[in-house]
C-alpha cells in the first residue's frame, strides 16, 4: 500500500468558500464524476442525476454551499478560475430553468427539490462527509460512484487506488515530526529547503516556485479585497463585515492606491503592540469574509481556517520588513510540511475532529513557519507547532445556522495571534527542555478527535449552534 505523500500545493488549494471540506470537496467529486461518465463514454447518454448528501454534508451542507458546489462542478466549471461573482446567478439559473449542463456538454432536466437530497439521519461509516452521485441512463442502466471530503479539499473513495499524488521517490519521506528532525539533523538543511527538495519529484523548482506565488497572490489579493468591502455576509445571520471599518480606523486617512502602497502605509502607523494586534486581527477576519462570500481563498489547511496562515504571513511581510519571494517561499514551505503531518496524523476535517482539526492545525502551521522565518532552529519549529496545538486541543466545531461565521471567522484571528505567541515562546526558550513533542501533540489531538461527541463535529447539533438563536448578531 503506497504511503500518503502530500505537496505543497495539497495542503495549500485555491478555490471557493466557504469550506474546503463541505464546498472544495464536493465540487471536486462533482468534477471526478463527470470525468467518470466522460471516460466511460456515457456523458451523452444520461436522461437524469440525483445527489445524495450525508451525515455533515447534509446537516451543514446549504449553510456550508455544498449544494452550489455540486451543481458547479457538475456543470464543468473549476473553483481555482470560475468568476465569484458568477456564483449565485448561475446556481439560481440552474434552479429557475430546472435544466442542468452536465460538464458544459450534455443538457439534462434537473429538479433542485427532488434531485439533491440531504439525508439528514444517514451516515455513511468510511467518512463524515459522504455524497453519493447516481446517473440514469436513456437505456435504463445507473451508475452510482461514491466520494468523501475528507478535510482541506481532499476527495476519495472509499476503493481508492490513487494516492493523493501519483507514488513517486521522496528525497526526504516524512510521516512524522521525529523522521522530519531527523532528516534535518542529517542534512543540515532547514524544514522548508528539506520541503522544496522533496517538490523536485513532481515537478521543476521553476514550477514550484512559480506555483507557490500563485498561492501568495490569492492570499494577497484575498486580504486586501477583503480589507475594502464592507457590508453583510449572506446566509442569513445578518453578520457585518468588520474588516472594512478596522482598515479605515487604523490607517488614520492615509494614501495608499494598491496592496504595495498599502503595506506601506500600514507600516507608517507604527509597531504599538495594540495596533500590530488590530492588524493581525483584521488581516484574518478579511480572509474570512471573504471565504464567508463565497469569495476566492487558499485552504490553509482548509476554507474555515484559511485566515489564520495570511494574518501571520501578512504580519511577517508587513511588521517585519519581509516583503521578498524568497521569504514569502520559507513560509509556505515550512507551513505545508507542518500540515502535512497532521493530515498524516491525524486529521485536518473538522466533521472528523472538530474545529482543533482545522483553527488548531492552521495556528501550528503559521506558528512553525513564522518561527522558522524569524530564525528559529528546526527544533524551535517544531515546538512553536506543538505549542499551538496544546492550546487548541478539544476546541469544538459548532457553526451557527451552518454557516462558515459565528464563531469561525473570529476564531481565525484567535488561532493567528496564538500561533505568532507560541512562534515568540518558542524562539525563547531551549527545545531540548520541552516536556511535550508535536507527534506527541499530533497524537494526542486524534485521540480527542476519536472521543469527541459527534454533536461538536460540524454538524450544528449541538455547541453555540444549538445554544444561540439565529437572530442575534455576532458577538
Amino acid at each position: 500500500m503506497a504511503k500518503e505523500q502530500i505537496s505543497i500545493f495539497d495542503m495549500f488549494k485555491i478555490g471557493i468558500g466557504p469550506s474546503s471540506s463541505h464546498t472544495l470537496g464536493p465540487w471536486r467529486a462533482a468534477q471526478r464524476f463527470i470525468e467518470t461518465l466522460k471516460n466511460k463514454e456515457i456523458l451523452q447518454q444520461v436522461a437524469g442525476v440525483h445527489i445524495l448528501l450525508y451525515g455533515s454534508l447534509a446537516k451543514t451542507g446549504v449553510g456550508h454551499g455544498t449544494d452550489i458546489a455540486v451543481l458547479l462542478g457538475l456543470s464543468g466549471d473549476d473553483p481555482v478560475t470560475f468568476d465569484v461573482h458568477q456564483v449565485m446567478p448561475k446556481v439560481q439559473e440552474i434552479k429557475s430553468s430546472g435544466k442542468l449542463d452536465l460538464g458544459g456538454e450534455h443538457c439534462i432536466n434537473f429538479s433542485y427539490a427532488t434531485n439533491l437530497l440531504f439525508l439528514y439521519t444517514e451516515s455513511l461509516p468510511f467518512h463524515p462527509n459522504a455524497l453519493t452521485f447516481q446517473a440514469f441512463l436513456t437505456d435504463g442502466i445507473a451508475v452510482s460512484e461514491t466520494y468523501y471530503s475528507i478535510g482541506g479539499g481532499f476527495v476519495v473513495q472509499e476503493d481508492d487506488t490513487v494516492g493523493v499524488l501519483k507514488e513517486v521517490d521522496l528525497a526526504f519521506p516524512v510521516d512524522t515530526a521525529q523522521q522530519l528532525m531527523t532528516w534535518c539533523m542529517r542534512t543540515g538543511l532547514k524544514i522548508s529547503e528539506l520541503v522544496m527538495e522533496n517538490e523536485l519529484a513532481w515537478r521543476s523548482e521553476e514550477e514550484t516556485r512559480s506555483g507557490i506565488m500563485q498561492i501568495f497572490h490569492t492570499i494577497k489579493d484575498c486580504i486586501y479585497k477583503g480589507c475594502h468591502t464592507p457590508g453583510v455576509l449572506p446566509g442569513g445571520l445578518h453578520v457585518e463585515r468588520r474588516a472594512s471599518k478596522m482598515n479605515r480606523r487604523l490607517l488614520k486617512e492615509r494614501v495608499y492606491q494598491n496592496y504595495d502602497s498599502w503595506v506601506n502605509a500600514i507600516r507608517e502607523g507604527g509597531k504599538d503592540f495594540n495596533y500590530i494586534l488590530d492588524w493581525v486581527s483584521c488581516f484574518a477576519l478579511a480572509v474570512n469574509e471573504e471565504n464567508a462570500s463565497f469569495g476566492r481563498v487558499v485552504t490553509a489547511p482548509t476554507n474555515g481556517a484559511s485566515g489564520v496562515i495570511p494574518a501571520v504571513l501578512q504580519y511577517y511581510i508587513t511588521f517585519h520588513d519581509a516583503y521578498k519571494e524568497e521569504k514569502i517561499m520559507q513560509f509556505i514551505a515550512a507551513a505545508s510540511e507542518i500540515g502535512s503531518i497532521f493530515k498524516k496524523g491525524a486529521t485536518i476535517s473538522a466533521a472528523m475532529g472538530g474545529c482543533q482539526a482545522e483553527i488548531g492545525v492552521s495556528s501550528a502551521m503559521a506558528a512553525g513557519a513564522l518561527t522558522e522565518c524569524l530564525g528559529g532552529s528546526q527544533r524551535q519549529v517544531l515546538m512553536a507547532a506543538e505549542i499551538a496545538m496544546e492550546h487548541h486541543l478539544g476546541l469544538t466545531c459548532d457553526p451557527i445556522g451552518g454557516l462558515v461565521q459565528v464563531p469561525c471567522i473570529e476564531r481565525n484571528t484567535m488561532g493567528a495571534v496564538k500561533a505568532i505567541t507560541a512562534a515568540q515562546l518558542a524562539l525563547n526558550s531551549n527545545p531540548d527542555k520541552a516536556k511535550v513533542s508535536l507527534d506527541a501533540v499530533v497524537s494526542t489531538m486524534w485521540e480527542t478527535a476519536q472521543d469527541m461527541n459527534v454533536k461538536y463535529k460540524e454538524t450544528a447539533d449541538g455547541g453555540l449552534a444549538i445554544k444561540v438563536p439565529l437572530s442575534l448578531p455576532e458577538c
